[in-house]
This record gives C-alpha cells, sequence and structure tokens, in this order.
C-alpha cells in the first residue's frame, strides 16, 4: 500500500509539473513589447505641382515638388519645397485639405518664405497636424499650394502622397 501511495504522490507531483509548465508556457507572449502595436509610425510624403492641378487651373511652365517625413506619434510633418520656373518668386505657400480637383480649407496659415526668393527655389520647415489633418494626411487628401504676384491664390498646386517607411 505505501508503495501505491508513494507512486501516486509522485504521479500527482509529475503532473502538477507538466500542467504548471504547459501553462507557464501557453500564457507566454512572444511579442510582449506593449509599445509594438504593429501601427507604422514613420512615413515618406512626396507629390508635384502645377498650375493644372489648381482649382481653376492655371496656365504656365512653373513646377515644384515636396519631399519629407511624417510621424504619426509625434503628428510632426517635415518637408522640403523646391519649385521652378515660376512667373516669380513665390509669395506664399500651404497646406490644405481637401481632395483632388477640389478647393479645401488651409491647414494652419500660410509658410513663412522669407526674403530675397526668385523664381526658383527651395523652402523646408515643419508642420504639426491635428487628428483630422493626420486623417486627410494618410487618405491622400492634403495638397500644397505656392503662389506669386500674378497668380496669388496659386500657380501650382499638388496632392501629397504618405507611404509608409
Amino acid at each position: 500500500m505505501k508503495k501505491r501511495a508513494s507512486f501516486v504522490k509522485r504521479l500527482m507531483l509529475i503532473s502538477s509539473v507538466v500542467f504548471m509548465s504547459a501553462f507557464v508556457f501557453s500564457s507566454c507572449d512572444k511579442d510582449d513589447d506593449d509599445n509594438n502595436n504593429n501601427t507604422t509610425t514613420m512615413y515618406n510624403i512626396s507629390g508635384n505641382a502645377s498650375g493644372t492641378q489648381v482649382v481653376p487651373s492655371v496656365s504656365g511652365s512653373g513646377t515644384a515638388s515636396i519631399t519629407g517625413t511624417y510621424n504619426t506619434n509625434t503628428k510632426v510633418l517635415t518637408y522640403t519645397t523646391n519649385w521652378a520656373t515660376l512667373t516669380g518668386a513665390p509669395t506664399m505657400g500651404a497646406f490644405y485639405t481637401g481632395a483632388s480637383g477640389t478647393n479645401g480649407t488651409i491647414v494652419g496659415s500660410n509658410w513663412t518664405l522669407g526674403s530675397g526668393l526668385t523664381a526658383t527655389g527651395t523652402f523646408s520647415s515643419t508642420a504639426t497636424l491635428t487628428d483630422a489633418q493626420q486623417a486627410s494626411l494618410l487618405a491622400g487628401n492634403l495638397y500644397y499650394v505656392l503662389g506669386t504676384s500674378t497668380n496669388a491664390s496659386g500657380e501650382v498646386r499638388g496632392q501629397i502622397t504618405a507611404t509608409p517607411q
């Protein structure tokens, strides 16, 4: 009888160890990093601008491009825009929310471009977006405009594309 009791005790101990081991291993997560929520935080932004994208369209040979990055955690858009062959120096630049082919709403205020600009040049800065503006950017509904003395409300316009890094 002692042998049987000893056997049952050992069997219970082994069963308990196996059960506890299975519980411990099954509750472990291969990736327990709480900061990893599988969402992209960094995007590359780009977009080419022309007079044909302005609403209503503007004739001319002016062009522009925008490149940069957007961080969804900080909501900071870092960008550089380059322009060429405008009718004159840009007098204003700004971001707008709106789909291609429609006029939208300004994001923040006009860019402070500085002085001494010409019909060809570059400008770099940052902008902090709201949640709604971020949604517009990621949906392809954010654009930029450069205006000149000849075309004050916009000589070139370009829709911005955000691509996950």
